[in-house]
């Protein structure tokens, strides 16, 4: 786990391993390894003997491909094989709720005439800055002059709008959801509604009221990670982990047991969800000039 106690991940892998450790039946234990940006606990991973013993819950993007694009880390993407990454989020723009914007298209007015009218709260060298400078660029809006206040991480981020600090904040939408009645939620970067947020519009509308194409950066993909050299090296043993991951991720009990945390437990596969992380890494690589800059 290369986060602190609390988190997202640490909350996840600790409601979910008592129903992976009843498939395989064997104890599991959590050894939290924070820093970095995660690169001390990824490297403390792959360290390790690589015989399947040694399982990482990571929010494996964007950390992992930062990591390796700004912090010269000494692994790649190839290193790490993704088996389950049930938890998919996504930046949502949220304002106060008791904000006087009605809407983001509102928003994007303001920011069209006045770049510095209003405060935008973001975590710097992150998929939800990506989106806001790409959505700014889409707009037209000089992203050079807009007012930034900065967090270290989602939480200061997500209290900063519930707070009224900030008049929006850009950060992922999965954690805004204990914080409902204190926001109001402005637009999903997604290229339709989602789920969570059926009454707020997506990116992909907005892209058609403005006229021009918004691109978005999925958020943070959280699950279930090991080796490829594992993988390789130990191909019986890699397909006995990923049964009981999916056998876990797919038992009722489990599934009530995390949605009652507001835990994902989709099961995507292997296949699925190293794709899509590998596609993450391609958009992260393609824009790092902007999170350079950052």
């Amino acid at each position: 786990m290369p986060f602190a106690t609390g988190g997202y991940n640490d909350r996840l892998a600790r409601a979910f391993i008592p129903f992976l450790q009843e498939e395989l039946g064997q104890p599991f234990s959590v050894a939290n390894r924070p820093g970095a940006g995660t690169m001390l606990g990824n490297t403390f991973f792959l360290q390790q003997p690589q015989d399947g013993y040694t399982v990482m819950c990571n929010s494996v993007a964007p950390y992992i491909p930062l990591t390796i694009l700004l912090q010269d880390a000494p692994y790649s993407v190839r290193d790490f094989q993704m088996i389950n990454l049930p938890s998919r989020d996504f930046t949502l723009a949220a304002a106060p709720a008791d904000s006087d914007l009605e809407s983001f298209e509102e928003a994007i007015s303001r920011l069209r005439e006045n770049p510095r009218s209003l405060s935008l709260g973001v975590q710097p060298n992150s998929a939800d800055y990506l989106n806001l400078v790409l959505t700014m660029n889409a707009a037209g809006i000089d992203t050079s002059q807009l007012r930034l206040v900065t967090y270290d991480g989602g939480g200061p981020a997500r209290n900063a709008a519930a707070g009224g600090h900030v008049d929006i904040s850009f950060v992922g939408g999965e954690g805004f959801l204990p914080l409902l009645d204190r926001i109001k939620p402005l637009m999903v970067f997604s290229n339709n509604r989602v789920d969570a947020y059926p009454d707020t519009m997506s990116s992909g509308e907005l892209a058609e009221a403005i006229g021009e194409e918004v691109e978005s950066v999925e958020g943070s993909q959280r699950g279930w990670v090991v080796s490829t050299a594992f993988m390789n090296e130990h191909p019986d043993r890699y397909e006995i982990l990923v049964d009981a991951v999916e056998r876990a991720s797919k038992n009722p009990e489990c599934i009530a047991t995390l949605e009652a945390q507001q835990l994902a437990t989709t099961w995507y596969g292997p296949e699925q969800s190293q794709a899509d992380f590998l596609a993450n890494y391609e958009s992260l690589e393609r824009h790092i000039d902007l999170l350079r800059e950052a």
